[in-house]
């Protein structure tokens, strides 16, 4: 009669999880999915907000260093002139391989970029304008940022259809950063 009790009790224990049980867990991960995706959204855009201030900050140097390498040309007009092939890169005044390919291309990190040279004067930019904006605003950035000859990185936050700023009055109008 013993065996035939524990073979009875054994055989009416529930094995496995019920579907309240697994509903439970599901809600569970939802809610922390829920709270965790915006956070991940707003680290990715402040992440691509830095590399832009990086990027800006490494175009103005490579504006000074191109100014002095080719002095009859002034500052670069565009970012390919700055810029140059990913590999075997041979200086010249039109790719003078001062930042990388990326950021010569236009894009880096979620954001446009775009360089002008201003105030020619007998052939010879006096002055630049280098903006950017994000590609996606508020997907993977919400601020505007730039920069002048003056070397001073200005910020403002951003909106929909935004395009970089390509002169020096709309970019000096921008708040300083630092």
């Amino acid at each position: 009669m013993a065996g035939h009790r524990t073979r009875v009790s054994l055989l009416s224990k529930p094995g496995g999880f019920s579907l309240i049980e697994l509903l439970i867990v599901v809600a569970i991960i939802l809610i922390i999915a829920a709270i965790a995706i915006p956070n991940m959204l707003r680290a990715r855009i402040a992440a691509n907000e830095s590399s832009a201030v990086n990027s800006i900050r490494a175009i103005t140097r490579a504006q000074v260093t191109y100014n002095a390498a080719y002095p009859t040309d002034g500052y670069a007009s565009s970012l390919s002139a700055l810029g140059g092939p990913a590999v075997n890169c041979q200086p010249a005044d039109t790719s003078a391989c001062l930042i990388d390919a990326d950021l010569a291309g236009g894009q880096k990190s979620g954001y446009q970029f775009q360089v002008t040279g201003l105030l020619p004067s007998g052939g010879v930019n006096t002055a630049f304008v280098a903006g950017a904006v994000p590609i996606t605003f508020n997907g993977t950035g919400v601020r505007d940022f730039c920069t002048t000859n003056d070397g001073v990185l200005r910020g403002q936050t951003g909106a929909t259809g935004d395009v970089p700023v390509t002169d020096i009055t709309p970019c000096v109008a921008f708040a300083p950063i630092d």
